[in-house]
Formats: structure tokens, sequence, C-alpha cells
């Protein structure tokens, strides 16, 4: 890594997309994201790495309801009966997300980031992430929630992207938490 850093993004967020685009280039495999909570943050991280293109075709940016619905194809009545941040939200801006890219892997982050819009059952903190595969099986879900807790909405949003890089990378797994 060189001494001088030309990136405006925390440098653990660098490092961490830097990894999933040589991974992912040496396997020959295309990525994309579909970002509510982080606002296209794991984007920016990715596309800060030269040659970042050979890896990632596109990322959506769907923060509002209308576009998880309009852009991705997520389903007004899950987001009815679900909510935005719910494990079949975030799979189903997965698949749609990979469905629109022709990619090879697909994540997708929805959240609530704070510092409102937390409840009981969705507190601040509270994140999804899903990854949807080409040719994988569309009945096997793969989406996580994980509870960061209320690190202030900036915290919040950097540890949900580098969790969602964490999910790019070519062998990464996910187990969702009880």
């Amino acid at each position: 890594m060189t001494q001088h850093q030309d990136t405006l993004l925390p440098p653990e967020l660098v490092e961490a997309a830097r990894r999933v685009i040589e991974a992912n280039r040496a396997e020959g495999r295309k990525i994309a994201v579909a970002e509510s909570c982080t606002g296209g943050l794991v984007a920016a991280a990715l596309t800060e790495i030269p040659g970042s293109s050979d890896v990632l075709g596109c990322g959506f940016v769907t923060y509002s309801n209308e576009a998880k619905i309009s852009l991705l194809g997520v389903s007004v009545e899950m987001i009815e009966t679900f909510g935005a941040v719910s494990i079949a939200v975030a799979w189903a801006m997965a698949r749609g997300a990979l469905e629109k890219s022709g990619a090879d892997t697909a994540v997708a982050i929805t959240g609530v980031a704070g510092p409102g819009g937390g409840s009981e059952k969705k507190p601040v903190g509270t994140v999804v992430f899903g990854r949807a595969r080409k040719g994988a099986d569309p009945e096997d879900i793969v989406a996580d929630k994980r509870h960061f807790g209320d690190l202030g909405r900036g915290g919040v949003r950097l540890q949900a992207a580098l969790c969602a890089l964490e999910l790019l990378m070519p062998g990464a797994t996910v187990t969702e938490e009880p």
C-alpha cells in the first residue's frame, strides 16, 4: 500500500474493498450491490480501487421503498408485510440486483442507521443483508440480520459496509443470527 492515501473513506473500508476486487478478479467474477441505509458507501469503496470496473458492474442505491419496488422488483406486499428492514426484503433486493445487473454475486443492505427510525423490534443499528448468486437455488434464502447497536449514524453505516464487503468475498458464508 502507498503512503499517500487519495481517498475520503476510512482506510479499513478501502482495504476491505481492495480484497473484494482482487479476490473476485482472480476468479473472473462480477459483483453488484443494492444499498439502502449505506447510501452507496459500498459502491464508493469498491470504486476507490483502480481497475474495479473489471469486477463491479453496477450498484443500486434504493433508499426509498418506491426505489426498492421500481428498480429492484421488491413487491409492495413484501414491504408492507415484513417492513423494509427484513430478511425478506434484503433477499428480494439481492435477487433483483442480480437479475438486473447480470452479475455473478449481488449483496443487498437495508437497515436503521439512526439516529431516529428505530423501534423495539428493529432498534437503531439493526441491519439486514442478503446475498444472491448466479445459478443458486432461488428458494435457498441467504440473508443475515446484525445488531450493531447505536454506534451513531456513521458508525452503523461503516459497520454495515464492512459486513457487506465480507459477503462479497467469493468464499464467504452467511449465518443468520437466531
